[in-house]
């Protein structure tokens, strides 16, 4: 296959696609919004799965770079309620079927693995239109356009290509993360440390509103946290996010009676908490084969997080990488093939978090699953 392939998105999904492209000899360009790597910062933790993400960078012929990568003893997993009391704890049992790896690390290998010039950094889509016989043009925020005969949408969960296959858009699903950072926490803020353990906490009342909150254990005693609050969004259109302290202060009012070594995880940071809306695709949302485009990971089946996430998207760029490879000569054959797999993968995942759970729910899914989402 000779025809290139435009990737929109730098993310790990649309950086798998490109490295299987490379491996079987197909050229690609990746064009990503950010001006380099390490423009934004790239996230927690990511457990990667044995189900998905692994196979998709054994495609990639990755493994052994990634195991380089995982941090030793981070599949532990804690379960407490509000006291502090454990519910459910147990210690990584080594099985490397879910190892706990840095998003950024992850990133960074995938693009290490590519030759230079793949990715064509700070070109921010502005618009993108069919063309004719399948191709597609793009526009970036420069004025500079491309026309391509495959384009892949691997821009998240606001694509600009997702227009052009469906109307569909994601929804608030009625629940945010307020992420925060407690770094050094080992020796400032030791009872949090302690609480969180080894690897992964997640703390919740299983009589309460549905508030929770998550953290992981990263590199050098940092415990990141995702707070989560089942609000409107107009509720949080009340708090100055710009005012660290207060909003804080405001958010652990949600969590008045809590263990301090749990609030502390809201109130003791350094760094000023972040608001992540949570929205959702409608859940099983096919659209019709549209001659040389397609989407892959958020950009396709956005869900609330649910472990599943990153390893979805791997897996959507290794499959779609291998289809494109199996039909060099029929494109369309490949993209079909693609999809038939594509929907029922990514909506057999997304199923189970439609809804906001209930405490019971989360400590059925946390004990049963043993992994908390990314």
């Amino acid at each position: 296959m000779h025809t290139p392939v435009t990737i929109i998105g730098a993310g790990l999904g649309g950086l798998v696609l490109a490295r299987v492209l490379h491996l079987h000899g197909i050229p690609a360009t990746v064009y990503e919004a950010d001006s380099s790597p390490t423009s934004r910062p790239q996230g927690g933790m990511l457990d990667i799965h044995d189900r998905n993400g692994q196979p998709a960078l054994q495609a990639a012929g990755l493994m052994d770079e990634f195991r380089g990568l995982i941090l030793e003893g981070r599949q532990a997993i804690r379960l407490l309620d509000r006291n502090g009391t454990v519910l459910f704890d147990k210690a990584d049992d080594g099985t490397g079927t879910s190892p706990e790896v840095q998003r950024g690390e992850l990133r960074q290998m995938l693009l290490d693995a590519l030759p230079d010039g793949t990715v064509r950094w700070g070109h921010r889509v502005t618009g993108v239109r069919a063309l004719t016989e399948g191709r597609h043009e793009v526009t970036f925020a420069d004025g500079a356009t491309v026309a391509t005969s495959l384009l892949v949408g691997a821009d998240g969960a606001w694509s600009r290509v997702r227009p052009l296959l469906s109307d569909a858009t994601p929804a608030y699903v009625g629940r945010s993360f307020v992420e925060t950072y407690l770094h050094d926490a080992d020796s400032r803020h030791p009872a949090t440390a302690k609480a969180v353990g080894d690897g992964t906490l997640v703390a919740l009342d299983p009589d309460g509103n549905g508030n929770w909150l998550v953290a992981h254990r990263e590199k050098g005693g940092t415990l990141h946290a995702y707070i989560t609050l089942v609000k409107p969004q107009d509720w949080f259109a009340t708090i100055d996010f710009t005012d660290a302290a207060a909003a804080a202060a405001r958010i652990a009012e949600e969590y008045d009676g809590w263990a301090p070594e749990l609030t502390a995880l809201i109130t003791a940071g350094r760094t000023a908490p972040v608001l992540r809306p949570l929205h959702a695709l409608p859940v099983g949302r096919r659209w019709e084969r549209v001659p040389g485009v397609t989407l892959l990971g958020d950009a396709a089946h956005l869900s609330t997080p649910n472990g599943e996430g990153a390893g979805l998207a791997m897996e959507d760029g290794a499959a779609l990488g291998k289809a494109l490879a199996a039909h060099p000569d029929d494109i369309e054959a490949a993209l079909a093939e693609y999809e038939r797999e594509l929907f029922p993968r990514s909506a057999a995942a997304a199923v189970a978090v439609a809804h906001n759970p209930t405490p019971q729910e989360l400590i059925n899914f946390f004990t049963v699953q043993e992994r908390p989402g990314d």
